[in-house]
């Protein structure tokens, strides 16, 4: 059901690979900005983002993909995409853009056609992502991708660079 990979207007998003851990690290993975509102904290050396790349890549991609997004003109390495398949008609996603491409849009067109591919499939019903309440950039990515805010739920991810306990996120979702 998740995708190999898949292209937007202007981006490609292809599976990731070893490979791409040099260029996570560079680009974004060290960034305290970047990091504020994940579940990780920032890298310091180059075997930290590997251990990443390789803990995605431990998981089956019938589980869950994550995708190098990719500028389609440029070639240019833009940030991360997943997809986890949470049942047989759920799949929930996740995404990290690096801060020189934040506010132009990607994301958003990003998650519009992810939306799009999931729900285009018969046996797939639901999209969903959550925020932190107080990533109001990723709260507005969602909403202009097509999502809806259901609610908010409380106390439910640690965002450790924020805080050391559980805090609030928005849920938002796509269903068909």
């Amino acid at each position: 059901m998740l995708p190999e990979s898949f292209r937007t207007t202007n981006h490609l998003l292809r599976p990731l690979s070893m490979t791409d851990a040099k260029e996570i690290f560079l680009s974004y993975a060290q960034d305290p900005e970047v990091s504020l509102y994940t579940i990780w904290m920032p890298h310091k050396i180059l075997s930290d983002t590997e251990e990443f790349v390789s803990d995605c890549l431990s998981v089956p991609p019938h589980i869950s993909r994550t995708y190098s997004i990719y500028d389609n003109k440029e070639g240019g390495f833009r940030g991360l995409f997943s997809l986890r398949q949470i049942n047989s008609f759920h799949v929930e996603f996740g995404y990290v853009l690096t801060r020189p491409w934040w506010g132009r849009g990607i994301m958003t067109e990003v998650l519009k056609r992810s939306v799009i591919l999931m729900l285009s499939q018969k046996e797939c019903f639901r999209i969903s992502g959550i925020c932190d309440v107080e990533n109001l950039g990723s709260a507005r990515v969602m909403e202009k991708a097509g999502l809806k805010r259901e609610g908010i739920l409380r106390r439910c991810i640690i965002h450790p660079n924020v805080s050391k306990l559980p805090r609030d996120c928005f849920s938002y979702a796509a269903v068909k």
